[in-house]
């Protein structure tokens, strides 16, 4: 398949999947979550034995593209909003359940969304400088789809301080909070994931992927029942005032004019 917002490229058994919108920090349009979701329904039919996830440029992914995002929503009805929703929520859940192991190599930022690519993963890997937070709130949105896999990995507790505050966190403490299993030097982090994806390429494919789709498979009742009610949460606030009073004054870099 050819691809126009993402990279896919092999090297030996690792395959790398870069997102290759440098000019918007990477920033998650529809094209790009349906290229993404592709590459790696491509990934699990594919020889290879482990899949690398990046970005291009200075960032990893800044979340969606708002810009994108505010131009189609005087378009878009309730349905469109839905559809939208259940397009994140299958490229979230694509990227847990692939049954190959995925690492992602984190050099910059990952907000929101692109948090939510970054952590999802098996192994994330950052930078001591990379960035990481849940800001949807900030924006008048819901961080829904992603709050349902942070809450399986850090907790009720933990999940709701991220959340609610949509604070920025750094890789030190993204790795205290276990969202990141290593910080590595920027000069050190191709090669770091390059070890790791040959320790792991080393292993049994049969294992590994029966390891994975067991994993998978202890935690499946819960989260399909959570992304549920995360894509109807997504939606609807989609439709919400403080949702485009929060976009406009994101993109106009003023403070929201909240009306409650």
């Amino acid at each position: 398949m050819a691809y126009v917002t993402i990279l896919v490229a092999d090297d030996g058994a690792t395959r790398t999947i870069t997102l290759n919108r440098p000019e918007r920090r990477n920033a998650m349009t529809p094209e790009m979550q349906t290229e993404l979701i592709a590459a790696m329904e491509e990934a699990a039919a594919s020889m290879c034995r482990v899949v690398v996830l990046r970005g291009a440029g200075d960032a990893f992914c800044s979340g969606l593209d708002l810009t994108a995002l505010l131009q189609g929503m005087n378009d878009q009805s309730a349905v469109d909003h839905r559809k939208d929703a259940k397009r994140i929520a299958k490229l979230f859940k694509t990227l847990h359940d692939l049954p190959k192991p995925t690492i992602a190599a984190v050099h910059g930022a990952a907000i929101a969304g692109g948090t939510g690519l970054a952590t999802i993963c098996d192994f994330t890997l950052a930078v001591p400088a990379a960035k990481f937070g849940y800001t949807e709130t900030r924006i008048g949105f819901v961080p829904a789809l992603v709050s349902a896999f942070l809450t399986l990995q850090i907790g009720d507790k933990r999940a709701r301080d991220l959340l609610l505050t949509g604070r920025l966190i750094d890789a030190a403490e993204a790795y205290r909070l276990g969202l990141v299993n290593e910080v590595v030097a920027p000069e050190s982090l191709q090669e770091r994931v390059k070890a790791l994806a040959l320790l792991l390429s080393a292993n049994s494919p049969e294992s590994l992927g029966a390891t994975k789709r067991l994993l998978t498979a202890q935690n499946k009742a819960w989260l399909d029942a959570a992304i549920v009610q995360a894509m109807q949460a997504n939606a609807r606030a989609r439709k919400t005032n403080d949702f485009r009073e929060g976009i406009a004054a994101f993109l106009e870099k003023r403070k929201p004019r909240w009306t409650k």
